[in-house]
């Protein structure tokens, strides 16, 4: 029996294909069905056991225990200059054969393949292996990926689909990701109607998740530069709202919620011990963390109170303004140790899919 496959596209980066693809793997496991991974062309790589692999290949391979070798599950990756060396070299080399090759053996023995694109159809056309292309080669429908709005979205999603027509690439629907059904609880209904009137399918919304955005301790010790000068930067700790701390102690304190990264600058010793205390009061502790801004060093005897209630502590030059802009801007990705983060897409997706309608017509 052929394994069935799927090709999740997106509209852009960081729209959720890598949420999508581990809530759909998750679903097709749960039916006891046989799943295999495969990332055609990878753009963000890691180095692993001397293999370079696409960073999502990794992640599904380590969440799934899929037993590929990564030099099949990520057949292609581009590292720096290589598309300037590939058309400066000619142009003459076709990574189209690699890319069967890698997915026939992924498929062997499975039920189901997961393929996860690049960005949006066009991307990778540079070396003459696009998103679409890679879905044509590959006998893959397409399923595109775009996140929360209404216009947006839609001419988006429209725009992508084009492309993949070109191809002779069949599109299933789309997926919308980051949908806010709190404050716009009808937007589900109006994504629905304006893709119809393009003959798209909504397979589904996923809801708009804070703690899924947040960033973790991990995070912010490697997109900021600073001194840990207490608790450790745990990979899986993830921030589930930050607060300001420009304000007297006791008013501080009821900005205090679960999971809250402060950010203060570092002589305000009044606000350093309330969170300490709040902390012992508290079970599990509201603060996850401190920033601690202007390159303001807490005196020892509070450093020492820090450390004893090993409460994260991050010591950074900028001013409290920059570093929460800093904090904001992070780009938050998916990595194997966030496992509250994975059981959170994996029941926010399962949630947003008929993932059996969707593998009925594969």
């Amino acid at each position: 029996m052929t394994a069935k496959r799927v090709f999740l596209a997106a509209t852009g980066q960081n729209r959720g294909k890598t949420t999508t693809s581990l809530g759909l793997l998750a679903a097709i496991r749960d039916r006891g069905l046989r799943l295999g991974f495969l990332k055609p062309v990878g753009q963000r790589y890691l180095v692993v056991d001397g293999t370079r692999a696409d960073e999502d290949a990794v992640l599904m391979r380590s969440v799934f225990a899929l037993p590929d070798e990564l030099n099949d599950m990520s057949p292609v990756t581009l590292p720096r200059h290589f598309t300037t060396d590939f058309i400066m070299g000619g142009a003459d080399e076709d990574l189209g054969p690699a890319v069967i090759a890698a997915c026939d053996r992924v498929a062997t023995d499975r039920d189901v393949v997961v393929i996860e694109g690049t960005g949006h159809a066009g991307v990778g056309a540079v070396v003459g292996l696009s998103n679409a292309r890679a879905a044509a080669i590959l006998g893959a429908p397409v399923i595109i990926v775009s996140e929360g709005g209404v216009g947006r979205p839609i001419d988006e999603i429209v725009l992508n689909r084009a492309l993949f027509a070109a191809h002779g690439v069949e599109v299933l629907g789309a997926v919308v990701n980051k949908v806010d059904t709190d404050s716009h609880p009808q937007l589900p209904e109006v994504l629905l109607r304006g893709l119809a009137q393009h003959d798209i399918p909504l397979l589904g919304c996923i809801r708009y998740s804070e703690f899924l955005a947040n960033p973790s301790l991990e995070l912010i010790v490697t997109h900021l530069d600073g001194e840990l000068l207490a608790g450790e930067a745990t990979p899986g700790a993830t921030i589930g709202w930050v607060a300001i701390g420009a304000m007297q102690a006791r008013h501080a304190v009821e900005l205090l919620r679960d999971r809250t990264l402060l950010i203060t600058p570092g002589d305000r010793d009044d606000l350093l011990r309330a969170a300490i205390e709040v902390n012992r009061s508290t079970s599990p502790p509201r603060v996850i963390g401190i920033i601690l801004t202007g390159g303001f060093r807490p005196p020892e005897p509070v450093l020492a109170e820090l450390r004893d209630a090993g409460v994260f502590a991050y010591l950074v030059k900028t001013d409290t303004y920059r570093t929460a802009q800093a904090v904001d801007e992070i780009l938050v990705k998916t990595h194997a140790a966030d496992v509250e983060k994975i059981e959170t897409i994996i029941d926010l997706v399962g949630g947003a899919l008929d993932v059996d309608g969707l593998l009925g017509r594969l």
